[in-house]
C-alpha cells in the first residue's frame, strides 16, 4: 500500500522538481550572445541591501576629540544651500559629521577642512549628481563594524575630485554607486597595523565608475566587490596590502597605473573578463610578493605591463577557470623577479606570447606533471636561450625548452625553496642535467623564441 501511495505522488513530485529547475529570476533576461559569467550582471539597484543600510551611530560633541569643539558645523552650510546650487564655503576648519541628501556643487579650493573628531564617518553623500571638490576630510572613527570612513557615497553620477583624505579608517567608500568619477584624490588611512587598516578606496556593487589619477598610500586595499565595468586609470598605489583586489568583479579595466611597495599588486578572484594594461608593478614585498594573482578567474588580458622586482610576477591558481576560457599574457616585461610566472594548477588555457623574460631567478614554474602542453608559449624573449639565429630572421632556430630538474624538489615541497641556491641543490641540479637519474619534467616549449630582446614600448608606464 505504501508503494502505491508513493507511485501516486510521483507525478506531482516530478512536476515540482521540474518547475524548480526551470525557474529563473524575474529580473534576468536571457541572452543567446553571452551566458552570464561569475558575478552575474543582474540589476541590483533595487535589491535589498544587507548590512549596508544599517544606521550609522551618532555621537555627541563631548564624545569627539576636543580639537573640534570650537569649530562651526559644516552641516549648517549644507542645510542652508538650495538644491542644485554651488556652495563655496569660507576657508577654514569645520566640524563633521556631514550628511548631504541633495545635489550640490561644493568647491573647497583646497582651503576647507572637515574634521569628525575621530568618531563615525566624516561625510556621507546620499544623492545623485553632486560634486565634491577641493576638500580636506579627516578624523573618522576606527570601527570596522560601522565602516567609519572619510567619505561614504550612496548615489549615482557624482564627481569626487581633488580631495585630501587622511586619518581615516576607510578613505572613499562607494556602495551601490554607479557612473561616478573619482579623480585626483589623495588618500591615506589611519596609522594602524596593515591588516586592521581600512580600504583606501572600496567599491561595493558599484558599476561603470571612473577611478583616475588618485594617490592611495598606507591603506589596506583598493578593492572592488561585485562591481563591474569600472576603469582604473593613472592611479598610484603604494605601501598597502593589495594595490587592487577584485572579488566577483567582472570586466574592469586597469591601465597606466603605478603600484609599488605593496604586499600584492593586482589580484583577480572569482572574476570574468578584465584588462590589465600598461601598468608598472614593482617591489611586491609581502609574504607571497605577487605582482598579479589569479584565483578561479577567466578571460583576462594582461598586456604591456612592467613587472619587476617581485617575488612572483604572475601567480595563477585554478585559472582560467571557466571551460574553454583563456588568460592572455602578451607583450609584458618580467624582470628581476624571483619567479616570473607560477602556474599552480593543471587546467591550462594560458596564452603567453611576445613577452620579455630577463634577470629572473626562475622564469616559469609549472605545477603538475604532464601538463606543459596545455598552455601556449610563443614568440617570447628568454635571456637564458642557448640557441642560434643563423638565418637572421629574429627567431631562434630551435625551440626554447624549459625542464625541471632539481627544481622539481622545491616545486613539490615549497619549504625547500629556501635552499634553492644552496651548494647541495646546485650540485644536484648539475648532476641531473649531466646524467639524469630520472626523466626531467618539460615545463614549457616555445617553438618561436625571440633571439634578440625587443626595444621597450614607449607607450608603457616606466616611471
Amino acid at each position: 500500500m505504501k508503494l502505491k501511495r508513493w507511485l501516486a505522488l510521483l507525478p506531482a513530485l516530478l512536476l515540482g522538481v521540474s518547475s524548480l529547475l526551470t525557474a529563473r529570476p524575474a529580473d534576468y533576461e536571457a541572452s543567446d550572445d553571452k551566458p552570464p559569467g561569475l558575478g552575474a550582471t543582474a540589476d541590483l539597484s533595487t535589491a535589498p541591501r544587507v548590512g549596508v543600510d544599517r544606521p550609522k551611530p551618532t555621537y555627541m560633541l563631548h564624545e569627539r576629540d576636543k580639537r573640534v569643539h570650537g569649530l562651526k558645523p559644516f552641516q549648517n552650510l549644507v542645510d542652508a544651500a538650495p538644491a542644485g546650487s554651488t556652495l563655496r564655503p569660507p576657508p577654514g576648519n569645520y566640524s563633521g559629521p556631514v550628511v548631504m541628501t541633495k545635489p550640490l556643487v561644493i568647491e573647497g579650493s583646497g582651503s576647507v577642512t572637515i574634521d569628525a573628531g575621530d568618531k563615525g564617518t566624516v561625510f556621507s553623500l546620499q544623492t545623485d549628481g553632486a560634486v565634491l571638490r577641493g576638500l580636506h576630510l579627516t578624523g573618522s572613527g576606527d570601527s570596522h563594524d560601522t565602516d567609519d570612513s572619510c567619505l561614504d557615497v550612496r548615489g549615482h553620477r557624482n564627481v569626487i575630485e581633488n580631495l585630501v583624505i587622511d586619518n581615516c579608517l576607510f578613505g572613499i567608500d562607494l556602495k551601490q554607486s554607479n557612473d561616478s568619477i573619482v579623480k585626483g584624490n589623495k588618500v591615506r588611512s589611519k596609522p594602524r597595523d596593515l591588516g586592521v587598516r581600512g580600504d583606501g578606496l572600496r567599491l561595493w556593487y558599484s558599476d561603470r565608475n571612473l577611478i583616475e589619477g588618485n594617490e592611495i598610500s598606507d591603506s589596506r586595499d583598493m578593492v572592488a566587490w561585485y562591481s563591474h565595468d569600472n576603469i582604473y586609470r593613472g592611479n598610484v598605489g603604494t605601501r598597502s596590502r593589495y594595490s587592487i583586489h577584485f572579488m566577483f568583479a567582472n570586466n574592469n579595466v586597469v591601465e597606466n597605473n603605478r603600484f609599488y611597495d605593496n604586499s600584492v599588486g593586482v589580484y583577480f578572484m572569482y572574476t570574468e573578463g578584465g584588462v590589465l594594461k600598461n601598468n608598472l608593478i614593482s617591489h611586491a614585498n609581502g609574504a607571497t610578493g605577487m605582482a598579479i594573482g589569479f584565483k578561479e578567474a577567466s578571460n583576462t588580458v594582461i598586456e604591456g605591463n612592467e613587472i619587476v622586482y617581485c617575488a612572483v610576477g604572475i601567480g595563477s591558481d585554478l585559472s582560467p577557470f571557466q571551460p574553454d576560457s583563456k588568460i592572455w599574457v602578451r607583450n609584458n616585461r618580467f624582470a628581476y623577479n624571483g619567479i616570473a610566472i607560477k602556474l599552480t594548477s593543471e587546467l591550462g588555457g594560458n596564452v603567453v606570447t611576445d613577452n620579455v623574460f630577463e634577470g629572473n631567478l626562475t622564469n616559469v614554474v609549472q605545477a603538475g606533471r604532464g601538463s606543459s602542453g596545455l598552455n601556449q608559449w610563443r614568440g617570447n624573449y628568454w635571456d637564458d636561450y642557448q640557441g642560434f639565429d643563423r638565418d637572421g630572421n629574429g627567431t631562434g632556430d630551435t625551440p626554447y625548452e624549459l625542464y625541471a630538474y632539481a627544481d622539481q624538489i622545491w616545486i613539490e615541497l615549497p619549504p625547500a625553496r629556501f635552499f634553492k641556491t644552496a651548494p647541495v641543490l646546485e650540485l644536484l641540479d648539475f648532476l641531473e642535467r649531466l646524467a639524469p637519474f630520472s626523466s626531467p619534467e618539460l615545463t614549457l616549449k616555445d617553438e618561436q623564441p625571440r633571439f634578440r630582446k625587443p626595444q621597450p614600448d614607449q607607450a608603457r608606464v616606466t616611471g
